[in-house]
């Protein structure tokens, strides 16, 4: 019998970053959990927080700007830290096939430095899922907001997103629930996602997934659903299923996705019936047309339970970025839009633009209704007879020919008033009639 000895070196380098409190909290219980095939690294501004840190990397930004201290909730603080640390961040990223962000938006350094993050990995040609917490209602509107944008902000840097709401945390809940154990919910949520990641690229199965299939279904697809699922006893598949499809602690479902990756694991005595049911139950909710890949493997360690892992994405017309402009096009746009724009004088007044639009060409005129028609047997009206040309009255102009310039020697012309008998030498002027 030929035996094969597996290298990890072979296997897709999977890297969690975990930015800011938040971030770094989530990867210290991954880190608990027993998390396998991935490398943690802790990003944070608070140095006494990131030195509490379980994470393998720890990397303290923006040392010369917060001297240590957090961003003070302010995104700003957070996006400049990071920018000031690009270079550290770059080379710690460098080697990783996929990287997962992981933050809890609505603070300072997790909403400003996760965007710089996942844009620094993806310009390495890694691929970048974020997965992102929102902060509950009771922390108010100003966090809200600070949140929104910072998920519009890594949005734009991902490749997929997947966003855990906590206020789904109050309807999942009893009343006697701790805190630490309601945000340990929350981190299982990311933690089964990335597991599940791991485990479908790094432990071989009968019917095989790897990384390729995950960078298909996930390369540039927005928003996304990272479904974990597991059951037990007669309807272990099924009950298993809904769980992935339509997950509690997300606001997706895989209704409509154009893209899905499922993955199914169970024990020796798992049935191919089995298998078939719950595959048909989560391509059933997806799109008509959607790109299944389908993945299936055996755990000697599952006796009666099985898990089923579901990564959905497609929900969203794909973005096209356009292209950067150079720095002359830029300048050049900006000078012709300031010749265009209103001119004012110094009272404010506005001045005639420099340039006036073309007045529209005047529309075509109505058609002229035709003439009603004559009824047979009529007589016919007598046409007018078409006028003559009359000719022209108009006197051609003649082209005026200069005085001829009088004679030096010539006689001099009798001014009015004189008599032309008169020598000039005595001339006179003449008396008027009876004055």
């Amino acid at each position: 019998m030929l035996e094969f000895e597996l290298e990890t070196s072979n296997f897709a380098s999977i890297k969690v970053v975990g930015v800011g409190g938040a971030g770094t909290n989530a990867v210290n219980r991954m880190v608990d959990s027993g998390l396998r095939n991935v490398e943690f690294i802790a990003v944070n501004t608070d140095k006494q927080a990131l030195a509490l840190s379980k994470a393998t990397i720890k990397i303290q930004i923006g040392e010369k700007l917060t001297k240590g201290l957090g961003a003070g909730a302010n995104p700003d603080i957070g996006k400049r830290a990071a920018e000031e640390s690009r270079e550290e961040l770059a080379n710690t990223l460098k080697g990783a096939d996929l990287v997962f962000v992981t933050c809890g938006m609505g603070g300072g350094t997790g909403t400003g430095a996760a965007p710089v993050i996942a844009e620094i990995a993806r310009d390495l040609g890694i691929l970048t899922i974020g997965v992102v917490s929102k902060p509950f209602m009771f922390e108010g509107r100003q966090r809200m907001k600070n949140a929104e944008n910072g998920i519009d902000q890594l949005k734009a840097n991902v490749d997929t997103l997947v966003v855990v709401p906590n206020e789904k945390l109050l309807s999942i809940v009893s009343k006697g629930t701790t805190m630490t154990e309601a945000f340990k919910i929350a981190d299982d949520t990311l933690r089964q996602g990335i597991q599940g990641i791991s485990d479908l690229i790094a432990v071989p199965a009968m019917i095989n997934l790897d990384f390729a299939d995950v960078r298909t279904v996930m390369e540039s697809r927005g928003l996304a659903h990272m479904g974990i699922g597991a059951g037990s006893g007669e309807n272990r598949m099924v009950e298993a299923a809904k769980q992935a499809v339509s997950s509690p602690m997300l606001e997706t479902s895989i209704d409509g996705a154009r893209a899905v990756l499922i993955n199914i694991t169970g024990g020796p005595d798992t049935s191919i019936i089995e298998v078939n049911e719950a595959a048909q139950l989560i391509t059933q909710a997806a799109d008509p047309e959607a790109n299944i890949i389908f993945g299936a493997g055996i755990d000697e360690s599952l006796t009666d339970e099985v898990r089923i892992t579901v990564i959905a994405t497609g929900f969203e017309k794909p973005v096209i970025a356009p292209k950067k402009a150079s720095p002359f096009s830029r300048a050049f746009d900006d000078e012709i839009k300031n010749d265009f724009e209103e001119i004012k004088d110094d009272d404010g007044v506005s001045l005639p633009p420099l340039y006036e639009q073309r007045p529209e060409a005047p529309k075509p005129r109505p058609a002229q209704p035709r003439p009603a028609q004559r009824p047979a047997g009529a007589p016919a009206r007598p046409q007018p007879r078409p006028a003559r040309p009359q000719a022209s009255t108009r006197i051609p102009e003649r082209k005026s020919e200069p005085a001829p310039r009088p004679s030096a020697f010539a006689e001099p012309r009798p001014r009015r008033g004189f008599s032309p008998d008169t020598p000039s030498f005595l001339r006179r002027p003449a008396k008027k009639d009876e004055e």
